[in-house]
């Protein structure tokens, strides 16, 4: 039985009592009942509430003639809130005020702020004899309290969750389609208010398999993670990587580097539409951008002079989609033949295609092909007749070295290998991009067990003939060999921070599907292997790799 049942019981019999008193006496008495507590009741069963925001709950109190402490700066206040048998961590009653009928009440309840999502059964109660050892609460039924925007949907893996909810669902690279954007920083990252943006699909093979890439194009710049402010980022699926890690590992090493940019990433979760879809990576976009690929801003009218020679940003791709592309001078017309390191298919990025003038392509073009003349011409190794005073050589080298140590051997294929030139400066590699496909993997690079993975890529098999290129190459890779050797402790600490989203990305895909875009073989070749097996690999290769590099040099 209830102290609640016993004190109404008690209260009746001492009714009774009184009754029959005063029954034996003379004279009409009227007897005055005590107002006591027996229930309280929410008006409302379901609550949504925005992030650092508050909601109103409505509540009766049964005896509306019923006192109770509700100045929620009171010591002795009594409302309380209870969910899953405890006070809620996230939100709280910050004030009460009567409301127009008698034994109603309106308590504000306020998001805390603590950048979690909840959806969660919640009961409004008064505590009793606070303090002493007879302390116990009465509370009402459940309303349901949850946090705009998840739909009811919770992900807790210790990352950063982002919401996109769109008009219709995406279904291409081409069309935009209208949406929403939120963050929740879950307290490990700054969080973002819901905003607009565009968004659409991305990638070439990426965005044929089940789990989609996209492109977000947002209305207005945004700080996103402690990135510089942009209108665009990327939102790589990872599809084929078990680790989810090759590209963060990438970025990490590329930093160490002295490249003009390397792209800012962050892993996370995505709610798209309601619907968790997994582990994904909100990297920045290659873009011209004082904060990205830091070379000028050209507008159409850049067409003499210093001012046509920069800025420009170039694409080796072997899809050859661009649609200002071309092959170097030493390649069949209109034909990019695999594993010739010296026919390279060449595309424009940027100015972009709507803004370029015949004018700048022809200028850029004929840059990039005299820089392939000289390299390929018999003084290629003279400083000024050569590839030197054509190309700036440090980037180069250190691009050289990111690509070598990830086995990488896209540097040879070539796909996503980015050159940019700044006005009046010469050709500069990076930045780097989509380290993905085959990387730290023996499957793709067999070759890597015991030398170069890129000692013969895209004009670096030239290079290489220079034993002064040669030299540098190696003096550089060891100057940032201590730095190189801790990336391992590194990806300890993203095994740990990535170890539950793992669970959760791997039960909704199975990176093993790859295969049926590889001709029927896998690509990374630790796809049916588990989230740590996978990891531990990828480790054992990396430590593989600095000790074949410091060797083959």
């Amino acid at each position: 039985m209830t102290k609640r049942n016993i004190a109404n019981i008690l209260r009746t019999a001492a009714l009774i009592l009184m009754a029959a008193f005063f029954a034996g006496c003379k004279g009409d008495v009227t007897i005055v009942e005590e107002a006591v507590f027996r229930s309280i009741t929410p008006t409302e069963s379901a609550l949504v509430i925005k992030p650092g925001s508050s909601v109103t709950l409505n509540f009766t109190i049964a005896d509306p003639d019923y006192k109770f402490d509700y100045n929620v700066n009171s010591p002795a206040f009594q409302v309380v809130l209870r969910s899953g048998g405890k006070t809620p961590e996230y939100y709280a009653i910050t004030s009460i005020v009567k409301g127009a009928e008698k034994g109603s009440y309106a308590a504000t309840i306020t998001d805390l702020g603590i950048e979690t999502d909840y959806n969660e059964d919640v009961q409004i109660g008064l505590k009793f004899e606070a303090g002493t050892s007879k302390e116990y609460c009465i509370f009402s039924k459940s309303f349901t309290l949850k946090t705009e925007g998840t739909e009811g949907l919770i992900v807790k893996t210790g990352l950063p969750i982002i919401y996109i909810n769109t008009e219709k669902p995406i279904e291409s690279k081409d069309e935009y389609v209208s949406g929403t954007f939120r963050v929740n920083g879950r307290g490990v990252a700054e969080g973002l208010e819901e905003v607009t943006c565009q968004i659409r699909g991305r990638g070439n093979t990426t965005w044929e398999w089940p789990k989609k890439p996209y492109l977000v194009k947002f209305d207005k710049q945004q700080h996103l993670f402690g990135m510089h402010k942009h209108k665009r980022y990327i939102l790589l699926a990872n599809f084929m990587d078990r680790t989810m890690m090759r590209n963060i590992i990438a970025m990490k090493v590329s930093s160490m580097t002295n490249l003009d940019w390397t792209p800012g990433c962050q892993s996370v979760e995505l709610v798209l539409n309601g619907k968790h879809v997994g582990n994904y990576l909100l990297i920045e976009q290659v873009r011209v951008d004082k904060n990205r690929v830091p070379v000028t801003e050209m507008t159409p009218e850049d067409i003499s002079g210093d001012a046509l020679t920069g800025g420009y940003l170039l694409e080796c791709d072997f899809h050859y989609d661009n649609k200002f592309q071309w092959l170097s001078p030493y390649g069949q017309s209109g034909q990019w033949i695999w594993g010739r390191n010296d026919v390279v298919p060449f595309g424009i990025k940027y100015p972009d295609e709507d803004a370029i003038n015949n004018t700048q392509i022809n200028y850029i073009k004929k840059y990039v092909n005299d820089a392939a003349a000289a390299l390929y011409g018999k003084d290629f190794k003279d400083p000024e007749k050569g590839y030197a005073a054509w190309i700036d050589v440090d980037s180069f080298i250190d691009y050289w070295i990111v690509f070598e140590v990830m086995g990488n051997h896209e540097l040879g294929n070539p796909g996503s290998v980015f050159m940019h030139k700044d006005r009046g400066g010469k050709l500069i590699a990076g930045p780097c991009w989509d380290f993905d496909w085959g990387i730290l993997s023996y499957r793709t690079s067999p070759h890597a067990k015991t030398g170069l993975v890129n000692g013969n890529a895209i004009w670096y098999a030239r290079l290489f003939q220079d034993p002064a290129f040669k030299s540098k190459v190696k003096a550089r890779f060891e100057e940032l060999l201590p730095q190189l050797e801790t990336i391992p402790s590194y990806i300890d600490e993203m095994e740990k921070t990535l170890e539950q989203s793992a669970a959760l990305n791997f039960a909704m895909w199975n990176p093993a599907e790859d295969a049926s875009m590889n001709g029927g073989s896998i690509i990374n070749g630790d796809e049916n292997m588990t989230f740590h097996e996978a990891v531990a690999r990828i480790r054992s290769i990396y430590q593989e790799r600095l000790e074949v590099i410091s060797r083959s040099l």
